[in-house]
This record gives C-alpha cells, structure tokens and sequence, in this order.
C-alpha cells in the first residue's frame, strides 16, 4: 500500500518542547485530509527497569503534569544530543534514583501514539547497581521507591501504577527477570 502524498505542512503552533504541525494529505483514493501531530524531536527517550542487589525494583513517584498529581513509574528522560542509549539510561538513574549500573542492555524501542506523535522511547535493562548521584532537571528530586520483585504482578495490576509506557517496559522485560531468576 503507497504511503499518502504529502501536499504540504505547515506549524500550527511551537513552544519549547512541541511543536504541531498540520499535514494536508492526499491519499491513493483520491481523498485528501489533514493530520494534525506533533513530528519527531531531536531525540528519543529511554525508560529504565533496574534493579538493585536486594532484588527490588526502582521506581519514581514524580509529578505528572498532564494530570497534575504524583504518579509512581520507572526512570526515563530524553536522551541528550550525542549521547548512546546505554548513556542516557545510566544518567537517568543517576538523576533520578541516585544509582548508575554496570550493565545496561537495550530492549526494545516504542512508538507511543503513533497516529499523532512521532516520539519513540526505548526500553533499557539494568542491573548491577552502584551508588551514584547527578542533580537531575526535575523541579525537585523524585521519591524513590523500592518495589520488591516478588510482587511484580501485583504492581502491574495496582492503581497505582497505570503509565502504558512502564507497564510495557515491564512486561518486556519480564523474561530476563525470570531467566535470572529473578523472579
């Protein structure tokens, strides 16, 4: 199937960190529409399952702006310009949980939204922690939470944890948790 032929683009509207952008398609059908979405940035993002020695989890209870109220999810944040994947992971965790790992492993990367959005995220795996701390860009520190991984599928299931993107994360990562036994 062709892709649609783009007539032309413009930008709706900018700020620092969006932009939305209109694209006026025609497509094999003759019938022509406009898309509204926010085009690809810069860079991606990493989300991070860690876990620590005593085989729990690191979890963030951070602000959530969309929502205006604390959420509990895993470590994540753009990945700076020039930097590798396995990088920005191990920065996040410095930032955000004051731990760096000695293994990193790349996942997988995630579309998220994919009918308005042109942002991905990848999934990371760490282990092998190390106390390590680097002031972050948070308006203030997120609360560590340290989440026991025998009760993984409860956390999965709870209320409390409902990020689509940490709730993938997890589950992709489920199976190494198990074959290290983890789990």
């Amino acid at each position: 199937m062709p892709l649609p032929k783009i007539i032309k683009t413009e930008t709706l509207a900018a700020t620092r960190f969006f932009k939305i952008e209109a694209m006026h398609l025609e497509f094999s059908t003759g019938e022509q529409r406009v898309y509204e979405r926010l085009p690809a940035g810069a860079s991606s993002g990493v989300i991070v399952v860690a876990i620590n020695a005593n085989d729990e989890l690191m979890l963030i209870r951070e602000y959530a702006a969309g929502f205006h109220e604390f959420q509990l999810t895993l470590p994540k944040g753009a990945v700076d310009q020039g930097e590798s994947l396995t990088v920005a992971a191990d920065r996040e965790l410095a930032e955000e949980v004051g731990f760096a790992a000695r293994e990193i492993e790349f996942v997988k990367c995630l579309s998220i939204a994919p009918g308005h959005m042109a942002y991905t995220i990848n999934v990371m795996f760490a282990r092998d922690l190390y106390a390590k701390v680097l002031s972050g860009d948070e308006p203030e520190p997120p609360e560590l939470v340290l989440w026991p991984l025998s009760r993984l599928d409860e956390l999965l299931e709870s209320d409390q944890f409902n990020e689509a993107r940490a709730i993938a994360a997890l589950t992709l990562c489920k199976s190494r948790l198990v074959a290290a036994n983890k789990i």
